[in-house]
């Protein structure tokens, strides 16, 4: 079992930047952000592997970059040149397994504003 705790969420404008953090209580092999709006499915923002290969969604290629510190067992979502599209709540998700997530955190809210 592994717990995750999100943080960093905020109100922002947009063209702004946050950055968000999620501890892990153990290594994981893979850990990722996800978002959820209401009307809408939870959708993938991007992951990353314990050996830092990333995966991105479309919609937030060149301006979200995640990454990872394994001795702190934390992932960081930096997120610059934010629109109020990409308002959420973002949520943390990790795996031992190269597929799939097992593991969720409970979100941190990211509010822009235009």
């Amino acid at each position: 079992q592994v717990q995750l705790v999100e943080s960093g969420g905020g109100l922002v404008q947009a063209g702004g930047s946050l950055r968000l953090s999620c501890t892990a209580s153990r290594s994981t092999y893979i850990m990722g952000w996800y978002r959820q709006t209401p009307g809408k499915q939870r959708e993938l923002v991007a992951t990353i592997t314990s050996g830092g290969t990333t995966n991105y969604a479309g919609s937030v290629k060149g301006r979200f970059t995640i990454s990872r510190d394994n001795a702190k067992n934390t992932m960081y979502l930096q997120m610059n040149s934010l629109k109020p599209e990409d308002t959420a709540t973002y949520i943390c998700a990790a795996n031992d397994r190269g597929y799939g997530m097992d593991y969720w955190g409970k979100g941190t809210l990211v509010t822009v504003s235009s």
